[in-house]
């Protein structure tokens, strides 16, 4: 294992910008500042047997089919779960104003702890890491940085009672921007369906403070339909099974269009015409544009990009004061803002796991 004055040196020589050399719900939302300092005044209430949280219990239970005793037990249980004033200052967005800056962003995450503690989880789960990459065809290193990006391999997975968090979400959403109570509700019946399925005690679970959990950072609906039982122990454990999670994580991204083989982005010149650059920029990180269509609106892709058969976006990163820098992504690119609706968290996730990938190789 390098040292981590090793791992200094060897990070400033290798995290240069290495394009073409290898392969609209956000899953998760990162904690945003409060607007207001009125909820932070308010204390955390239980919801107790509040009329619209005990109509949730009894429907969730009707339609699952639980019988009168699963029902009291639920309705207990939801009883119990508090409205969080802090849960509600975190959901709301980020004040306006503040430039964007990848190079600021990428540091968080690319940086010496970061990267031993990523080496570290790489060497003591390199069988489960090739087994998920030759079943799903996800490479290993994408895996590990997608891991260590969310929660520095199982270091930060959020203090929150998912219960308090998801009804909170659910029952009191606050004022002041889009109402998603109901997106949270549905995450709320399916972490019930989870915990009762797993035999896990829903007032003992803990996650992000919008409800997501485990080493991958899983909300419950992406829990029931993409995790795996990896390790082959009957259970999928997202909290304290790494092969859990590295399998999970690679089912993710195949089943939201992942393609074997396919770099994620390519090297790009974008032309200076004000409204081209426009036209080029719109459509954000959907693929879009052919190679030719990117040439006919005056974009200069590399070689590696006009040889690519399928639809590219043009991404920008902002650098602060400084002018920003652009690629064109792939649709494996846009698989990975599935996990996360951002550019700047895809390749923060890209630049984390390649510089693991280079790291490794020079051991």
């Amino acid at each position: 294992m390098f040292k981590l004055s090793s791992l200094l040196f060897l990070s400033a020589a290798l995290l240069l910008p290495c394009p073409d050399t290898w392969a609209k719900e956000p899953h998760k939302k990162k904690p945003k500042q409060a607007k207001s300092s009125k909820l932070q005044d308010k204390p955390a209430q239980p919801f107790g047997e509040r009329a619209d949280v005990m109509r949730f219990a009894a429907e969730l239970a009707a339609e699952q089919g639980w019988d009168a005793q699963a029902l009291q037990a639920l309705q207990a249980q939801l009883a119990q779960a508090k409205s969080l004033p802090a849960v509600q200052r975190l959901i709301m967005p980020a004040p306006a104003g503040s430039a964007k800056d990848w190079g600021a962003y990428r540091a968080r995450f690319v940086e010496p702890r970061r990267l031993q503690a990523g080496l570290a989880f790489w060497e003591q789960n390199a069988a489960a890491l090739a087994r998920a990459e030759n079943l799903y065809g996800v490479p290993a290193e994408l895996i590990v940085g997608l891991i260590g990006v969310e929660t520095f391999y199982g270091q930060i997975t959020g203090g929150f009672r998912v219960i308090d968090a998801l009804s909170t979400l659910a029952f009191d959403f606050p004022s002041g921007r889009s109402d998603r109570s109901a997106f949270f509700r549905t995450e709320l019946a399916e972490f019930l369906k989870l915990t009762r399925r797993e035999g896990l005690e829903p007032l003992s679970v803990k996650g992000s403070f919008a409800g997501a959990m485990g080493w991958p950072q899983f909300m419950p609906s992406s829990w029931n339909k993409h995790a795996v039982d990896f390790d082959g122990d009957g259970h999928v454990d997202l909290m304290q099974s790494p092969a859990d999670a590295i399998g999970s994580v690679a089912h993710f991204l195949a089943n939201h269009g992942w393609q074997r083989g396919m770099p994620t982005h390519y090297s790009v010149a974008l032309p200076v015409e004000t409204s081209a650059r426009a036209r080029l920029l719109a459509p954000d990180i959907l693929p879009t544009f052919s190679a030719a269509q990117l040439q006919a609106l005056g974009a200069q892709p590399s070689e590696a990009a006009l040889a690519h058969g399928g639809p590219l976006a043009v991404i920008e990163l902002q650098m602060g004061a400084a002018a920003p820098v652009y690629w064109l992504g792939s649709e494996n690119f846009y698989a990975l803002t599935r996990y996360n609706w951002s550019s700047y968290y895809a390749m923060a996730v890209i630049e984390l796991g390649r510089t693991l990938q280079l790291l490794r190789q020079a051991q």
